[in-house]
């Protein structure tokens, strides 16, 4: 037996070892850990049907032919205005071999109008510096400084910044990969945008044998999820004269410098002045040494992203602090010292037991200290629901507004926001039930910001499986919407944590939506007029954004959703009613092409499943 064992455990370990296979069966078993079965469920759903293998994606889809690349040269001839971009690479003691395939790859871009600005960080390694020496020779847009003593990247990086001559900055690490055709679709971005200030791109990781993986599909420019991770990471490009204005790189910022440059970049220009490329423009190398495979590589690295977005915070004067939470960050963002009166809306009709569970873990759980409940009836006609409504009217703090004739959905939500007396105000559906004291707290605290309309939770069901983690607009079989990441187990943080960061989308649920009440006036509330069955909370924030006002999603705001508030997504083959077709029809006559690119997905991401699987082709034009 023995022998069978350890031939047993043999095996075991050569799988775990063989790539491709190893990778997989480590994902699930660090899912097992985390979220059980379920998550092992989660990750197979993604993973089997085919629509995330990576590599074959990279084939069929990012992969130039010959005239596809003939074509962008052929493009990038003709422009009209060719900016320089100088790629600028601080360097120290790396890979030899990876410092000759990264400085390669500038050299091999189908867009030539380019310098390469190298800050060698005193290197000890006679091979590195010969390397750096030889290309500088050889290649007139090669530009080397070797510093005589060890500064670090910031110092390093500010002296590649004095060789720059170029009108753009694009940051690149001395061990990364540039496909050929990255600076091809940033010349090609600066023409489209002639304001724009801050390109980003998409990106990937690379391995030793240059396999590919772990893309990183990025959402356009997201200012609240960019405070909760470096989302504009790589490739990024900056305008040389913003860089040089905010002072370029801070020493004391060391492995989050690139990071504290963009936020401090961010504070001087509108929002429309950065602009995503939805292409995988940079190929990050994983090994030991890198952030690209762990933050725990650069322990540094957690303490100084604190403090870029904590002093930003005090520029700005705004009252938050951000937290380190091992795969990005949380921001808390602070209530006035005298936090305003909260009317929370819960619409009900004949649900006595649910509504009594709701409103029990609101008086029981949360930790908000000015707050009333305002029970929306439509018109029950349940002995027990009235029973229920009496004993609530008895109750301090809750009053109960009696509808005789039965109304819609919308009409019910407005007439009592109308006539709630708090500042802020929270539609709650009758079946969800408080999970963190800190719920309101936290989604008033966001609810009070500048710009920013509605606050949308995160729900699940009673098997801690997410209902809600945001709206998503374009996804599902009728084209209209779709909840991100419904049916992830809620131990994972979903793809590249957005299912466990603060972020700004397009819509969320109105089973749990917290915003103030003039605002909610200002839009004219939910539509009921041309939006019966489905979409309304869709609806309501994509009006909050015609009027300015930004949509935000927190996962630190948490309800179990016992009847699934945020209703289930419908499936291909299943029937209608006639007044959901009619909802759908009128939300793509009133927002048209708008469902079809939401700013906060990708055009890389799929719109067929709430996975965020990848997209076969992706949306984009050709080539």
């Amino acid at each position: 037996m023995k022998s069978v064992s350890r031939l047993f455990d043999f095996f075991l370990t050569v799988l775990w070892r063989t790539p491709g296979v190893g990778g997989r069966l480590q994902r699930a078993w660090r899912m097992f850990l985390k979220a059980g079965w379920r998550g092992i469920k989660w990750e197979l759903g993604r993973r089997v049907t085919g629509f995330n293998d990576y590599p074959r994606w990279v084939r069929e889809h990012d992969t130039l032919t010959p005239a596809e690349s003939a074509r962008l040269a052929q493009r990038a001839a003709s422009m009209a205005d060719k900016p320089l971009i100088s790629v600028l690479m601080p360097s120290y003691n790396p890979n030899p071999a990876w410092l000759r395939e990264a400085i390669e790859s500038v050299r091999a871009q189908i867009y030539t109008n380019w310098e390469l600005c190298i800050a060698d960080d005193a290197s000890p390694s006679q091979e590195v510096r010969a390397i750096l020496k030889s290309y500088a020779e050889s290649d007139p847009r090669i530009k080397v400084v070797c510093r005589p003593k060890n500064g670090h990247i910031s110092a390093s990086s500010n002296s590649a910044l004095e060789l720059v001559s170029g009108t753009w900055i694009a940051l690149m690490d001395h061990d990364d990969l540039l496909p050929t055709d990255a600076l091809f679709w940033v010349a090609d971005c600066i023409a489209n945008h002639p304001d724009v200030q801050l390109i980003y791109s998409d990106e990937d990781k690379i391995d030793e044998s240059l396999t590919r993986s772990g893309p990183y599909f990025k959402c356009d420019w997201n200012a609240d999820l960019f405070r909760s991770q470096n989302m504009f990471s790589h490739l990024g490009v900056l305008s040389t004269d913003l860089v040089r204005a905010v002072g370029g790189f801070r020493l004391g910022l060391e492995g989050s410098q690139d990071w504290d440059l963009v936020i401090r970049c961010m504070e001087r220009i509108e929002p429309r002045q950065v602009r995503h490329i939805p292409r995988v423009l940079y190929h990050w190398r994983v090994h030991a040494e890198s952030t690209a495979k762990s933050m725990d590589a650069k322990p540094y690295a957690v303490v100084a992203g604190e403090r870029a977005l904590n002093e930003h915070f005090e520029r700005t004067q705004t009252r938050a602090r951000a937290e380190h939470i091992g795969f990005g960050y949380r921001v808390h963002y602070a209530l006035p010292d005298a936090p305003p009166l909260v009317s929370l809306v819960i619409p009900t009709r004949n649900a006595a037991a649910s509504l009594r569970r709701c409103v029990d873990s609101i008086l029981a759980k949360t930790a908000y200290p000015r707050y009333e409940i305002v029970v929306a009836d439509n018109a029950s006609d349940d002995s027990a629901a009235q029973t229920c409504l009496d004993a609530l009217a008895k109750m301090k703090n809750v009053r109960v507004l009696k509808h005789a004739n039965r109304q819609g959905a919308a009409a019910l939500c407005n007439a009592a926001v109308d006539g709630a007396t708090g500042e802020v105000v929270a539609l709650i559906d009758d079946s969800l039930e408080v999970m963190s004291p800190e719920w309101l707290a936290e989604m008033v605290s966001l609810a009070l910001q500048p710009g920013v309309g509605a606050v949308g939770a995160r729900l699940m069901d009673r098997r801690r499986i997410l209902t809600h983690a945001g709206i998503i607009l374009g996804l599902g079989v009728d084209g209209v919407a779709g909840c991100s990441h419904r049916g992830m187990p809620a131990g994972r943080e979903g793809y590249g944590g957005r299912a466990a960061l603060i972020q700004s989308l397009s819509a969320v649920s109105s089973a749990c939506l917290v915003i103030r009440k003039d605002r909610y006036l200002a839009v004219g509330g939910l539509d009921g007029n041309h939006l019966k069955e489905a979409f309304a909370d869709v609806d309501f924030c994509l009006r909050l954004g015609e009027a300015g006002l930004r949509t935000l999603w927190t996962p630190y705001a948490e309800m179990l959703d016992h009847r699934g508030a945020a209703a289930r997504a419908r499936k291909a083959g299943e029937p209608a009613s006639a007044p959901y077709l009619e909802d759908v029809a009128y939300m793509k006559r009133r927002w048209g092409p708008a469902l079809a690119n939401d700013p906060a997905y990708s055009p890389n991401l799929m719109l067929e499943r709430e996975d965020f699987s990848y997209a076969w082709p992706p949306r984009l034009a050709p080539v």
